[in-house]
């Protein structure tokens, strides 16, 4: 292991302070003052007793205290290396080099976020060993060159396979992309599908990275609302009755985001009969379907056979990890022929690699076993959550349990400045989301507290603080 930094300590013998404690002052000396970073590796305990001519005794000792105190932190069987939280910020060697947070600015240590898996139990031991397996493989050079721009065909088959069979889909695997997470799905669909001053119809509240996405296009937005049973198809009509242009309505039917409200079956199906009516195709963002902690999931809309103009989206980042990219797109095979196209222009094609060992853990089973542990964990964090809610702020907010999805949506029963809450817990170290990311123009008074990446602790404690500002 690479380990950049010659250390250079002088110790005094004759010194009243002990040699470890020469030692570790040293050493904190030298993070303070930017020679080593976070995430540096500092020699064994072996070799730095021989390079500073002491017993391995004295230096253990002195590592002791720099883990105790949080300058250093041990990874089993690969050392010790400088902490990435510290006790205190790294003075510049640069008095003139503006800080990375401003004095007034408390970096948050709870943090609800819009619904992100806890990436502490996700599968890394079995993708590491799947990775190593294929690199072991005597054909492995064959997964070194270019791949299809649609994505490894084995792997594909086996997401179609999981969508015929567990979300009652009828689909080939030349109506599905695999893209780099759920967002670039989104990009594609909308560059294929929309062109300068199209409309798109969006829930309202709802997702703004995919708003941005259609803009991006050059798209205008008609935004929707949205009440228990998801969104107002009455609304929807009326908008089709009086502008042409509409080419797609942008849902996340399942457990919309951000309220987490399922859309009924009544409005799924007028949702289908004016779509097949208008010609405006269905762009649905399925974002966490595997978090369902009710009898069964509720099938999506592109999984009803009437439904003919559909684009369903997809992830496995949160199954797996949120920083391993695995998207993908199904629709019918002039579309996917258009995604395919486009694809190639921006990146050439996606991590064969990666595509490969995903595959492994799903074929030996592990993705299987993977869910069914963290469902059960989840839903025990979701139900922790509940009490929680119901110990501090049932009096003061309206929620409903959501049936799956990795978040709450609280509304205050009295009007309150939600962005002013969110700035005075930032300064106690707790962050929430704000709600002009949600919204289409009015502020919406609700927040989205997303729990699968908290302790329970952190979980009360942040709830706690919320409290006091309702």
């Amino acid at each position: 292991m690479l380990r950049p930094w010659q250390l250079e300590i002088q110790l005094n013998t004759n010194a009243a302070k002990a040699i470890y404690l020469q030692i570790a002052d040293a050493i904190i000396e030298a993070i303070k003052t930017g020679m080593l970073n976070s995430g540096n590796a500092l020699p064994g305990s072996r070799q730095l007793a021989g390079l500073l001519k002491v017993n391995r005794n004295t230096v253990i000792e002195a590592l002791d205290v720099l883990i105790a105190e949080g300058w250093l932190i041990t990874l089993e069987r690969k050392g010790t290396f400088v902490a990435d939280i510290l006790p205190i910020a790294p003075e510049s060697t640069n008095q003139n080099q503006k800080p990375s947070y401003t004095q007034e600015e408390t970096l948050p240590v709870i943090i609800f976020d819009d619904g992100i898996p806890d990436s502490r139990i996700a599968p890394m031991n079995e993708l590491a060993r799947a990775y190593r397996q294929i690199f072991n493989r005597k054909s492995r050079w064959q997964i070194m060159g270019y791949s299809t721009e649609y994505g490894n065909l084995e792997f594909r088959k086996a997401i179609v396979q999981m969508l015929n069979f567990k979300r009652g889909m009828n689909v080939t695997p030349d109506q599905i992309c695999i893209t780099r997470g759920s967002q670039m799905a989104m990009y594609l669909t909308s560059n294929c599908l929309l062109s300068k001053d199209d409309y798109v119809m969006v829930e309202n509240p709802g997702y703004q990275a995919a708003w941005e996405t259609f803009q991006s296009s050059g798209a205008k937005l008609l935004p929707i609302n949205v009440d228990k049973d998801g969104l107002l198809i009455d609304e929807v009509e009326a908008y089709l009755k009086k502008i042409n242009n509409i080419k797609a309505i942008y849902v996340t039917p399942h457990h919309q985001f951000p309220t987490t409200v399922t859309l009924s079956l009544k409005r799924r199906l007028k949702l289908i009969e004016l779509s097949n009516q208008y010609g405006f195709t269905i762009i649905e963002d399925d974002y966490d379907h595997e978090f369902h902690f009710g009898q069964r999931p509720i099938l999506p809309i592109s999984s009803y056979s009437n439904a003919k103009n559909t684009v369903y989206i997809g992830t496995l980042s949160k199954i797996v990890a949120p920083a391993l990219r695995i998207g993908y797109l199904v629709s019918d095979r002039e579309t996917i022929l258009k995604v395919g196209k486009h694809r190639k222009i921006i990146d050439v094609q996606g991590d064969n690699i990666m595509e490969e060992a995903v595959l492994q853990l799903i074929n030996e089973g592990e993705i299987k076993r993977h869910l069914k542990r963290t469902t059960l964990i989840y839903k025990a964090k979701r139900d922790y959550f509940e009490t929680i809610c119901n110990k501090y702020l049932k009096d003061k907010t309206t929620f409903t349990k959501p049936d799956g999805g990795l978040a709450f949506w609280i509304i205050p029963n009295s009007p309150v400045n939600i962005s002013q809450i969110a700035d005075k817990l930032l300064s106690k170290g707790i962050k929430i989301m704000t709600p002009e990311k949600y919204s289409f123009d009015q502020p919406i008074s609700g927040f989205r507290l997303g729990y699968a990446s908290l302790t329970e602790k952190q979980i009360e404690d942040g709830i706690i603080e919320l409290a006091k500002y309702l």
